[in-house]
């Protein structure tokens, strides 16, 4: 036997197994004695058919199931022990299969083409520069979540007409475009010129308008009316907004009440410590969108830095070839995030194995808990279901095939493996108002 490397370009190879009938014909002797013993074919007592008549039988498809046990055992174990970093799997080189005599045993050649990554080098260290984002959470800010709790804990009252800034329910009707949907206007995100029109409205009173200039925001009615953002933009007739209700907020003041029940009773004494708490709580939310968004930005950074190469054609073949549901207009649209996590995914391997990490079973269990005490917690559930998180965790580990262990093993050590980067990596932060960081 003797297996080969044929290097094509940097990133694309042909990997040849020759095989002689040495090598294969020894084990299809023996499956074929052990048919025999086994078989029950009419005419011979069990255990008794002759070797000849099963060969001549079941001999091809016994060959052909030796030589894919003897080709997949063989490939596997040199692609382990030549260490290239094979993406995608081996692809079988179609005709050097399709010329197979399986009725003249003879010496084989496969072939079997192979896409892997150029080794990169990337250097993480005090030289690699890179910008962190930060909110400033200013007056603005302050005052505007402060108004917005003290809507959210104020007076609900039904008046007969609306002002600026209530909200409004009704209906939206459009017999031509098949639509007949209950809705809530609020009016601080409506275009001002509608908005007059809409304050105008009494009870049971209609309004006929142009679907595209009701929101400042145009995607807010497509996803109130549960159709896609193509069936929105093709909307011509106009819709018929009914009033049914009116909401009015009468804001709570700002007082001991209002801190008592933003922050317990008792733990803000006056407006200048209620004010300093509000800080802290939006600071605290911030942290997370800097820290989403600078991941992000890392990874970008990252990539491009490392400048790796894929072989993009052979990947693009393969994905064709091994997804049935993959079409060459979505393999078109979505190639290019793919390559990008598939850069990143190389980027976090090599530096985990530089580094000597890994994702340890405790703590991929005690994510897979993390992720569920915040689904949990999202609704409500956490206290009641804490003794039952270890049974949870595990079932979900143990789904898709292990696709979710797989997926919350990579998230673990992809964290190591950022931890350790910022360790090394010089950041510099930059403060910018909310307004600019949603711009990024």
């Amino acid at each position: 036997m003797e297996i080969t490397l044929d290097k094509k370009d940097q990133t694309q190879a042909s990997i040849k197994i020759s095989l002689k009938e040495g090598d294969y014909q020894p084990a299809v002797t023996q499956k074929i004695k052990e048919y025999s013993k086994k078989a029950a074919i009419k005419g011979f007592r069990p255990g008794k058919v002759p070797f000849g008549l099963v060969k001549k039988m079941y001999g091809k498809s016994i060959l052909a199931e030796e030589l894919n046990k003897i080709l997949s055992d063989q490939l596997n174990k040199y692609i382990r022990e030549s260490d290239l970093q094979i993406l995608g799997e081996p692809m079988p080189k179609e005709d050097s299969f399709e010329s197979l005599d399986f009725e003249n045993p003879q010496d084989f050649e496969f072939e079997y083409e192979v896409g892997f990554a150029k080794e990169f080098d990337l250097p993480v260290d005090s030289k690699f520069k890179i910008e962190k984002n930060t909110i400033k959470v200013d007056k603005k800010v302050i005052d505007e979540t402060i108004e917005n709790l003290q809507k959210q804990f104020g007076e609900i009252s039904n008046p007969e007409t609306a002002v600026a800034g209530d909200t409004l329910h009704g209906t939206i009707i459009s017999e031509a475009n098949d639509i007949n949907k209950e809705i809530a206007i609020d009016l601080t995100e409506t275009e001002s010129a509608i908005t007059k029109k809409l304050i105008a409205l009494k009870l049971e009173d209609s309004l006929d308008f142009d679907p595209k200039i009701l929101y400042k925001d145009s995607h807010k009615l497509h996803h109130q009316l549960d159709i896609s953002h193509d069936s929105f933009d093709e909307l011509k007739a106009k819709l018929t907004f009914t009033l049914k209700a009116i909401n009015h907020t009468t804001p709570a003041e700002v007082n001991q009440e209002l801190f008592d029940k933003t922050f317990g009773e008792g733990n803000v004494k006056d407006e200048a410590e209620f004010k300093e708490k509000v800080k802290e709580a939006i600071s605290a939310n911030y942290k997370n969108e800097e820290e989403h968004f600078f991941i992000h930005k890392l990874r970008e950074a990252l990539v491009e830095k490392a400048k790796i190469e894929l072989p993009d054609e052979f990947l693009k073949d393969w994905l064709m070839k091994t997804n049935k549901n993959i079409t060459p207009e979505v393999l078109e649209q979505e190639y290019d995030a793919y390559a990008a996590e598939l850069k990143w995914s190389l980027i976090r391997n090599k530096i985990a194995k530089e580094q000597e990490l890994n994702a340890a079973p405790n703590e991929i269990q005690d994510e897979a808990k993390n992720m569920i005490r915040s689904q949990f917690g999202q609704a409500g559930l956490i206290g009641q279901l804490d003794d039952q998180l270890d049974t949870f965790a595990n079932n979900y580990l143990q789904g898709e095939n292990g696709e979710n262990y797989m997926k919350v093993h990579n998230q673990v050590l992809s964290t190591k493996v950022f931890d350790y980067i910022k360790s090394q990596i010089t950041i510099k932060e930059k403060a910018v108002s909310v307004d600019d960081f949603r711009k990024l």
